[in-house]
């Protein structure tokens, strides 16, 4: 079981809900972060390296430090390639698939899992973990050269490691690479052909069999926010299937406060979204407020880890320290909390 925070993009977890995410771990519960659109225009890897590299695991982030196996000697001398024992490659491969379907067997109901490769060698079509860089990875990355993406990913990368977290990077397109150009069209609204891609992110975040879901609320209309926010909506009107009944999402699915757009626009509820935010009959939102105040340094420590966004949303690190406490004093004082706090809205029946 883990608390899944469904981030549109790689800082939209540590702004809104960093405070929380803190807390939860403190208690020694498992926290996911999916980042849905945390690709270009076309998708960086393929199924099988996905799956291979253990995507979307929620182990905890290990206390030791990641290193690379390259330089570890077989325990063997490798035999001479004409030995009498040595299995022939299609023997080899036959081998090769019943280790891969016996992984797959292994961890279909885990949340994680990695296709076996018995070579431990790389192949174009068969990657070791090593190979690409992920969680823990100790690949030198320059940060002048990368491109925008790769940089959003390092940060990304070092914000689950900073919170204890796991992240899954989905990897779909951003919406400037979906034709969207300008503050304009990117804060006016989904056009009809850009369809929310409901099934890819239900099917990636009911594998890590959360105990709650965030999603955003869509505050300040950024299409890929208001994408993420449809998904909870979807999932609260989705029916429970009667073979194996899966949990009943009211309850589970939980709306958080885009931060700092709702700073930004003075957000003060629910109602004040654009009338296409339309809960299914039946179902209410009650507002809860989490007590931060322990927790806000570290809030505002794993924001600063995302440098190449703090500029562009806050000037410095001053700027950014004054919002964030702004916003929370205002919503504990609204909450009767004294100090900070991250305001949430549950789903419950009405």
């Amino acid at each position: 079981m883990a608390h899944v925070f469904v981030a549109p993009h790689a800082d939209d977890a540590a702004l809104s809900c960093g405070g929380l995410i803190h807390a939860i771990r403190e208690l020694g519960q498992n926290v996911a972060i999916v980042t849905v659109f945390s690709g270009g225009p076309e998708a960086r890897m393929t199924e099988y390296q996905r799956t291979a590299l253990g995507f979307g695991n929620k182990a905890h982030w290990p206390n030791t430090e990641a290193f690379r196996r390259a330089n570890i000697p077989a325990d063997f001398p490798e035999a001479p390639a004409a030995a009498g024992w040595a299995a022939d490659p299609e023997r080899l491969e036959a081998t090769q698939a019943v280790a891969a379907a016996s992984a797959r067997s292994f961890w279909q109901r885990a949340s994680w899992y990695r296709n076996a490769n018995i070579y431990n060698a790389e192949t174009e079509d068969r990657p070791v973990a090593d190979s690409i860089a992920q969680h823990g990875t100790l690949e030198d990355v320059d940060l002048q050269a990368a491109d925008a993406l790769a940089v959003r990913k390092v940060e990304d990368e070092r914000y689950a490691f900073h919170a204890e977290a796991s992240v899954v990077w989905m990897d779909l397109p951003d919406a400037v690479f979906r034709g969207y150009e300008g503050d304009a069209q990117l804060l006016g609204g989904i056009r009809p052909d850009d369809e929310t891609p409901y099934e890819a992110i239900r099917r990636e975040v009911l594998r890590l069999e959360p105990q709650l879901i965030y999603l955003p609320l869509g505050v300040g209309n950024h299409v890929d926010h208001v994408h993420c926010r449809n998904l909870g909506l979807a999932l609260l009107e989705a029916e429970r299937p009667w073979v194996m009944p899966g949990p009943d999402m009211i309850g589970r699915v939980v709306f958080y406060e885009d931060f700092p757009y709702a700073w930004w626009s003075g957000f003060d509820g629910p109602w004040s979204l654009p009338p296409d935010f339309r809960l299914p009959p039946g179902v209410q939102l009650q507002a809860r407020y989490s007590d931060v105040t322990d927790t806000v340094e570290r809030k505002l420590a794993g924001i600063r880890l995302y440098a190449s966004q703090v500029p562009r949303l806050f000037v410095d690190a001053d700027g950014l320290r004054r919002d964030v406490l702004g916003y929370g004093a205002k919503l504990a004082e609204i909450g009767g909390v004294r100090g900070y706090a991250e305001r949430y809205w549950g789903t419950v029946r009405g």
